[in-house]
């Protein structure tokens, strides 16, 4: 089968951090997560913008809870996207949530076939970057096939960093993997994390936020040649000096390169991991227009 922006769809997961996905690409829909205030429960990205949600986060009482979309809400975009013969559901690492085994269930509930999910193993930025990568093909056409070398090539190859202020956010969530042998850290120090096989794992640890840009720059620079092929995506949780910076650095040591997406990390991605939080991600697509 032919597979083209006009025959199959893609679903992401609000954590994604994609808000306007729809509105950029009309075979595209976000289903949300939920973020939880007390016994107040809001959509990501629907009810709660980024913006809204880091300002009540400084005033909340307590940490958010969150919580993964039902069968239900999958279904729903499923049913609403009857017209397209193929159905890519692209989600967050099925370690760090239950919405890819969510997703998986309404596929199946579906029952005809048209829906395949696929977990990223990984988070923000690489979730919406691998549906960018797929939506390329399709809007060359492509197969199944291609999209299967597409998957099996994107987990091990990608290259993905990211910081914290404080450990605290992935500690209370569970979501801290390996890095909890960093939760005892000292004041500023700034653990260099990643996420491998959809677990946060720990890279290194310096101190302050320049020692950090400095990791990021030998890092990437490391793992990567200038070219107008290697696909660049920054997020950040209320730090936009800090996504600028990473910007800036991206645009001086590989000026070829493309910034596909500079992005706020929305409520549910920024629950765990907390404000100040700032990361990037490279993929070298070299089979992107073929």
């Amino acid at each position: 089968m032919n597979l083209s922006a006009a025959n199959t769809a893609i679903v992401l997961d609000s954590t994604a951090d994609f808000p306007d996905a729809r509105d950029r690409f009309p075979n595209w829909r976000v289903v949300p997560l939920y973020v939880n205030f007390g016994t107040e429960s809001f959509k990501d990205g629907v009810d709660l913008t980024a913006s809204a949600f880091y300002e009540r986060l400084r005033t909340a009482p307590e940490l958010p809870t969150t919580s993964q979309p039902t069968p239900g809400d999958f279904l729903a975009a499923y049913e609403e996207l009857g017209s397209y013969e193929r159905i890519l559901s692209v989600h967050i690492a099925a370690r760090l949530s239950g919405t890819f085994q969510s997703a998986g269930t309404a596929a199946a509930q579906l029952g005809d076939g048209r829906v395949r999910t696929i977990d990223s193993e990984s988070a923000s930025v690489a979730i919406s970057m691998l549906a960018l990568a797929i939506q390329r093909r399709l809007e060359r056409g492509t197969t199944d096939e291609e999209i299967d070398a597409l998957v099996q090539r994107y987990v091990p190859e990608h290259g993905l960093l990211f910081t914290v202020d404080t450990l605290e956010f992935l500690a209370r969530g569970g979501r801290i993997g390996r890095a909890r042998a960093m939760a005892g850290q000292l004041l500023n120090i700034k653990p260099i994390l990643t996420i491998t096989e959809g677990e946060v794992v720990p890279v290194k640890r310096v101190r302050g936020n320049r020692k950090a840009m400095q990791e990021f720059v030998r890092d990437f620079t490391g793992a990567t040649i200038d070219g107008p092929d290697l696909k660049v995506g920054i997020a950040h949780a209320d730090a936009p000096e800090r996504a600028e910076a990473l910007r800036k650095m991206v645009r001086a040591e590989r000026p070829q390169a493309e910034i596909e997406v500079v992005t706020t990390l929305g409520a549910v991605v920024g629950t765990h991991a907390g404000p100040g939080t700032v990361g990037f991600f490279w993929f070298l697509d070299d089979q992107g227009d073929r």
